[in-house]
């Protein structure tokens, strides 16, 4: 039996806990998995991310292992068939954004250098640790968040309001929001 002191978010499934113990929280500054996030937390906007991380490995076959070179070159045929295919969220709205997200993230690494150099610049490329002590002290949005947004909107970028930001921001260990006594903190 596994005695781990985990955040009580995660607690739901083995799938939740795997992904709450190796990779929620843990700075990443890999543009790969960068966009791989970006395209997930869009779709997760209105849904939970149960949802999205059930689906991931369908995410990732649908969208060319997020390529984002191939996925910023969707057609027409190919929007259809993504909104075909059951084992994603089928949102056209979502998939055009993806599409257009695409286009906007290499626009952004370009003026950046990489898009890692555009999202950390709002946390001065370190990590936030809040160290709650509960879930109720766990914010859904924050200055920099609203700053995030605020910037991406401006560029085009769609489904990034303050709240997937900050989702974005835990998913890739900008912010550190694991609790106090998780067993995952040093």
């Amino acid at each position: 039996m596994d005695d781990k002191i985990r955040c009580k978010w995660c607690l739901k499934d083995d799938l939740y806990k795997a992904y709450h113990d190796t990779e929620w929280g843990k700075p990443s500054k890999d543009d790969k998995h960068l966009f791989e996030m970006m395209i997930l937390e869009s779709f997760q906007a209105g849904l939970s991310w149960y949802t999205i991380l059930a689906k991931r490995k369908n995410f990732r076959a649908a969208f060319d292992n997020f390529d984002v070179q191939c996925v910023a070159n969707y057609n027409e045929n190919k929007i259809n068939e993504l909104m075909q295919n059951a084992g994603i969220v089928r949102n056209k709205l979502k998939i055009l954004a993806a599409v257009n997200n695409a286009q906007l993230f290499i626009k952004t690494q370009k003026e950046f250098g990489t898009f890692s150099n555009y999202l950390w610049q709002f946390t001065n490329h370190l990590t936030i640790d809040n160290r709650p002590l509960s879930m109720a002290d766990v914010s859904t949005t924050t200055p920099e968040s609203d700053a995030m947004f605020k910037d991406m909107k401006k560029r085009g970028f769609k489904f990034m309001g303050s709240t997937v930001c900050y989702a974005k921001m835990q998913s890739i260990g900008m912010v550190n929001d694991h609790l106090a006594d998780c067993f995952t903190r040093p």
